[in-house]
């Protein structure tokens, strides 16, 4: 490409930037960012209940930023960019550093390339959310999400600070759960993505009281309860995909079926002459 051509491509973008951006929803991004970053801060200190929170708090504000941007009309290209890289840090890095110093560092070489590995899967999830945006449907994830997978690594974290468990099993725990959340943020396992449009409108009374008595029994006992909702949500992904298997296969083999028949339709008319 001449390089005049490639001034016209990048001068659209460069004027975007100078006309402005929208604050609110890279504010709120931003926060999000903090909060991972403090999260950080707090594992360097050896805070790690400290840290694991302040990673839910992240997750919190990045829940919130596309949902301010989609409601005030604010969404951008350079909102979307800002989004990953703070999606990198604060649920990659982040949990990544946390899960090494809290209990893999005795593993040497491996636990580091075991963290290693979660923040490397995290950083592909989030290029291939990236490239497939506008062709995967809205209501539905492709592979878990890098927040969601932060999320348990914290959970998992406050539930062992909760009972006081051996370092020996928080240890083997944390290495079979990293390669687990590994390969379901790279895998094309399908997750709930909450972006269904019903959820916001009207819905049975019975609904409001679920809600506030689930709300009561979270905060009865708010480590054991996240940690079985965020288990609940990894595992919905694997359990929904060996539940449809069959149908899925049904559906193959009537395709392939079909295709057969379509394929071989003009030599049985020749035949037929």
């Amino acid at each position: 490409m001449a390089p005049s051509e490639q001034e016209d491509c990048r001068c659209p973008k460069a004027e975007n930037i100078r006309r402005g951006i929208y604050i609110l929803p890279n504010l709120v991004t931003a926060g999000s960012l903090f909060a991972g970053f403090y999260s950080m801060v707090a594992t360097l200190n050896g805070n790690y209940g400290t840290a694991a929170v302040w990673i839910f708090i992240s997750a919190i504000c990045d829940g919130l930023d596309g949902k301010v941007a989609r409601l005030t009309n604010t969404t951008s290209q350079f909102g979307v960019e800002f989004d990953s890289l703070a999606d990198l840090v604060a649920f990659g890095v982040t949990p990544g550093l946390m899960m090494y110093a809290w209990a893999l560092k005795p593993f040497g070489r491996l636990g580091w390339l075991a963290a290693f590995l979660f923040v490397v899967c995290g950083a592909l999830r989030l290029a291939r959310f990236n490239v497939q945006v506008t062709t995967v449907e809205s209501k539905r994830f492709i592979g878990l999400p890098i927040p969601a997978a932060a999320s348990m690594v914290a959970s998992t974290v406050l539930l062992f600070n909760h009972f006081g468990w051996p370092s020996s099993y928080k240890r083997f725990a944390i290495i079979l759960l990293i390669y687990l959340l590994a390969f379901l943020m790279v895998s094309s396992i399908k997750y709930y993505s909450f972006k269904d449009p019903e959820l916001i409108k009207r819905q049975p009374f019975g609904f409001l009281v679920l809600a506030v008595v689930l709300l009561i029994i979270i905060a009865t006992e708010p480590a054991i309860m996240v940690f079985v909702l965020m288990l609940l949500y990894v595992l919905s992904g694997p359990v929904g995909f060996l539940l449809t298997l069959p149908r899925r296969r049904r559906l193959e083999k009537a395709i392939h079926k079909g295709h057969e028949e379509f394929l071989n339709e003009p030599a049985i008319k020749k035949a037929d002459k």
